[in-house]
C-alpha cells in the first residue's frame, strides 16, 4: 500500500479511488486481495485518523460527483469514525478503563507467539506480518483478526487493542478501542463477532481454506456499566494569540481560526505515551505534521518536554479538542499539573453529529442525511 505523507496526496488519493474504484465500492469492498493490493477500498483511514483530510470533507467531495443513494454505503463507512469519537465522548471511562486495564495483563508465551506470528493459523500469521509491515489491514481482515484473537487464540481483547495501536498507521482512541469491544460482545452487550472458516475463504478469494477456528464461542462479558456523561469542553472566545493542536487534529483549514501569533504542533514521544508505539508509526505522524508547517509560517512543532517548559511561562491556550484518548489525557495531567487555562475549540461539524452517538450505529446511521443536510454537504 502506497503511503502518501502530504494533504495534498491524501486528496489525491482520494480523487483517483473515486474516479477508479468508488463505483464498484458495494461489490467489492469485503474482500482482502492482500497486502500488494488493496484498490477496492481507499485506504484513506490514516489520513483521516489525524484528520489531515476530515470525514466531512471526504462526504463533500464524493457527493459532488455521485448522488447519496449510489454511494451510501461508503459514506456510511466513513462516518464510523465520528460515531465512535462521539460515542467515546460521551462515556470517557471506557478508555480509561481500557488504560488501566493493561497494566494487570501479562505478556505469556501465548501472547509472544501470537505478536510474532507463530500460532497454528497462517492466516493469523501472515496478518500480523502484514500488519508489521505496512501498519495497516483492510477492515474486515481486523475482525476476523480481533475474533482469531480473542475467541480461538483466547487472549486479552485489551493486549489486542494495544497490538493494534502500537503498529497501525490510523490507530486512534475510539475506533481502535470501541472496535475491539464490539467483536468481544462488550460494546452492544451480547452481540459479538465470530469469524467463520467459509467467510475467510470466500473474501480472500481461497487463499485461505479449512482455517482451525473456535466458531461456537460465547460473548465475553464485563460488569461494569458506561452511564452517558455530558461533553463538557471550556471555550472562551477572547483574544489568546497561542493555539495548540495534537497531531490527531491536523486539519487546519477546516477550523475557522483567529489569526494567532503561534500555532504549537504537538507529537508526544513514547515517554509519556500509555501504549507505546512503533517507531514507523511515530515516524509516519512526524511527517504529516511536518507537511503541516509547510502550509503555515507561524506553526512551531513541540514535544512534551518543550511543550511543558513553554506551558510555565505562557499558561493560557486555546486548543483543538484532541478528543479522548492519549493526548487529551496527558493534556488534562498537564493542566492539573501547572494550573493551565485551556479554551478548547471543537468543530461544528463533530458537536452536531456526536449529539446522535448516544446509542448505536443504527441510529447514527439514520441522522447521517440529517448531518450532510446541516452542513450543506449533500
Amino acid at each position: 500500500m502506497q503511503v502518501e505523507i502530504s494533504r495534498d496526496g491524501a486528496l489525491k488519493k482520494l480523487d483517483n479511488f473515486i474516479n477508479a474504484e468508488l463505483p464498484n465500492y458495494n461489490f467489492k469492498r469485503n474482500f482482502d486481495l492482500g497486502p500488494d493490493d488493496k484498490s477496492n477500498v481507499s485506504c484513506l483511514s490514516p489520513y483521516i485518523s489525524h484528520r489531515l483530510i476530515t470525514e466531512y470533507e471526504v462526504a463533500k467531495i464524493v457527493l459532488a460527483k455521485f448522488p447519496y443513494q449510489k454511494v451510501e454505503k461508503y459514506i456510511q463507512e466513513i462516518f464510523w469514525r465520528v460515531y465512535w469519537k462521539g460515542w467515546l465522548e460521551l462515556r470517557p471511562q471506557v478508555w480509561s478503563d481500557f488504560t488501566e486495564d493493561l497494566k494487570a495483563l501479562k505478556e505469556d508465551d501465548n501472547y509472544k507467539k501470537a505478536i510474532n506470528g507463530e500460532t497454528q493459523i497462517k492466516c493469523f500469521n501472515d496478518w500480523v506480518n502484514e500488519l508489521k509491515e505496512n501498519n495497516y489491514l483492510h477492515n474486515h481482515t481486523r475482525m476476523w483478526f480481533a475474533s482469531i484473537w480473542i475467541f480461538t487464540l483466547n487472549l486479552p481483547w485489551q493486549k489486542g487493542a494495544e497490538f493494534f495501536m502500537k503498529h497501525l498507521f490510523d490507530g486512534d482512541a475510539a475506533s481502535n478501542t470501541l472496535s475491539w469491544r464490539w467483536v468481544a460482545g462488550l460494546q452492544t452487550k451480547g452481540k459479538h463477532y465470530v469469524a467463520q472458516a467459509w467467510n475467510i475463504s470466500k473474501f480472500t478469494n481461497n487463499k485461505y481454506q479449512n482455517v482451525k477456528l473456535n466458531e461456537n464461542a460465547l460473548p465475553l462479558t464485563d460488569k461494569r456499566e458506561y452511564k452517558l456523561s455530558p461533553i463538557n469542553l471550556d471555550y472562551d472566545d477572547n483574544a489568546n494569540e497561542n493555539l495548540l493542536v495534537f497531531e490527531n487534529e491536523l486539519n487546519l483549514e477546516n477550523h475557522k481560526l483567529k489569526n494567532y501569533k503561534n500555532i504549537y504542533l504537538i507529537l508526544l514521544t513514547n515517554e509519556v505515551r500509555k501504549i507505546k508505539l512503533e517507531k514507523k508509526v511515530l515516524d509516519f505522524k512526524t511527517k504529516i505534521i511536518n507537511d503541516q508547517k509547510r502550509r503555515l509560517d507561524q506553526i512551531k512543532i513541540l514535544n512534551e518536554i518543550e511543550l511543558q517548559s513553554l506551558a510555565k511561562e505562557i499558561m493560557s491556550f486555546d486548543v483543538i479538542h484532541p478528543s479522548i484518548g492519549e493526548n487529551y489525557s496527558y493534556l488534562n495531567s498537564l493542566r492539573k499539573k501547572l494550573n493551565l487555562k485551556l479554551s478548547f475549540i471543537l468543530n461544528e461539524e463533530d458537536k452536531f453529529s456526536w449529539q446522535f452517538s448516544n446509542k448505536g450505529y443504527f441510529n447514527f446511521k439514520n441522522n447521517i442525511p440529517n448531518i450532510l443536510s446541516k452542513f450543506k454537504i449533500n
